[in-house]
């Protein structure tokens, strides 16, 4: 017999060919008759057979009942035939195509701006992917971990993960390939930088500084806005004149905008009302850039095209941007990068640090934590958290 037709035999009586072996953990031998007679062709088709039940007891998933290896008469012609005894894939769908499926229900439970800025990046990598079969999910974490960073494969095998459950809650496949091949989540690095907060000389500096500039002076009322309020930067580029009171010392903040200037709620979800002290400089802003005639839906800060303001805008005036021409990359600095480059600011903080200077100078003026939170739109503990800052508020105070 030859080496490769192990387990294959030939019943002396028919002179047809039998399949016969053995598995470890079970006592007896299994046996399993093919119906076809010895020849060329046969062989190979029991080979085929033969290393579909090899494979099955390698991935630990063999059918002890043999009943899904069984030969199965398919008439006379041979194509037929083989395709009656083909082992049947175990997965209908690939990943990419589970994951379009699960982006396509997830659309209709979870908000736009999630399948924008989570699913579309998780499709990215997907396409990339040296396979899309589930059989090689081993692989593909492999994968991911060497060509990315080791939080951005955890995310990655995980989100596959929820995919790929509920590919089995929806019957499109047996079982989940990346339940058990969630790799072990990176400790998060400190937030300390994060959630650093600038002093309030700080504060009037990079607000003077935007007055001043040549380029982006248009956007000066925004920065004061973001400082004096400590709204999310997308609730201030959603703000509409008509939530705002007449008087300029109520503002309704209800409504956010993203990346992709979409509208949705707040964060959290929560609406609030910001009171504005009368005579404060916030009035006194809400004053000067207040239209002649107010349209309720108009908004109150744009870019300086007019245009509904993003992220990326803000990005862009606040650190710098990047452009390449003709092949040569041409870095452009922002206001709070020229700050620092000329030594007049000792560190860079993100446009959010805005937020985490009001609510830190807030506490520091003697306002409740729970005042600070309603007024920021956060929780009570968030603020305790995150919003007291020692080698801040040890310095001299200034009329906050």
């Amino acid at each position: 017999m030859k080496d490769e037709d192990y387990w294959i035999h030939k019943d002396p009586d028919s002179e047809k060919l039998l399949i016969r072996f053995r598995v470890r953990g079970f006592s007896k031998q299994f046996y399993l008759s093919t119906g076809l007679k010895d020849t060329k062709r046969n062989r190979e088709i029991v080979r085929s057979r033969r290393d579909a039940i090899a494979n099955d007891i390698a991935l630990e998933r063999f059918d002890s009942s043999l009943e899904s290896y069984r030969f199965r008469a398919a008439g006379k012609n041979p194509a037929v035939a083989m395709a009656a005894i083909a082992p049947k894939p175990k997965y209908e769908y690939d990943l990419l195509e589970l994951w379009n499926k699960f982006t396509d229900y997830q659309e209709t439970q979870i908000e736009q701006t999630t399948i924008l800025n989570r699913y579309n990046r998780v499709l990215r990598y997907t396409k990339r992917l040296p396979t899309h079969s589930l059989n090689d999910a081993v692989k593909i974490r492999d994968w991911l971990l060497k060509i990315t960073t080791r939080k951005m494969a955890w995310i990655l095998v995980n989100h596959y993960s929820q995919c790929c459950e509920w590919a089995v809650t929806s019957q499109l496949i047996p079982d989940n390939p990346f339940k058990k091949l969630k790799t072990k989540e990176p400790k998060k690095k400190s937030i300390g930088e994060d959630r650093r907060a600038f002093t309030l000389n700080q504060r009037d500096l990079i607000i003077k500084a935007f007055e001043n500039h040549p380029k982006y002076s248009y956007y000066s009322s925004l920065i004061k806005f973001l400082f004096w309020t400590g709204c999310r930067p997308g609730e201030a580029f959603a703000l509409t004149w008509g939530d705002i009171s007449d008087d300029c010392c109520k503002i309704s903040i209800n409504k956010s905008r993203n990346l992709y200037r979409i509208l949705k709620s707040t964060k959290n979800g929560v609406k609030r009302i910001f009171p504005t002290v009368p005579g404060s400089k916030l009035q006194k802003l809400l004053f000067e850039i207040s239209p002649p005639q107010r349209e309720l839906n108009t908004l109150v800060f744009t870019d300086d095209l007019g245009k509904p303001l993003s992220s990326a805008v803000l990005q862009k005036v606040w650190n710098g941007h990047r452009s390449k021409i003709n092949g040569r990359e041409y870095v452009y600095l922002g206001v709070l990068s020229e700050l620092v480059k000329s030594g007049t600011l000792p560190f860079y903080l993100k446009p959010y640090a805005t937020r985490h200077t009001f609510a830190t100078w807030a506490i520091t003026q003697g306002n409740s934590p729970d005042k600070v939170a309603k007024w920021i739109g956060d929780k009570v503990e968030t603020v305790l958290r995150y919003y007291c800052h020692p080698q801040v508020v040890e310095s001299d105070c200034p009329d906050f």
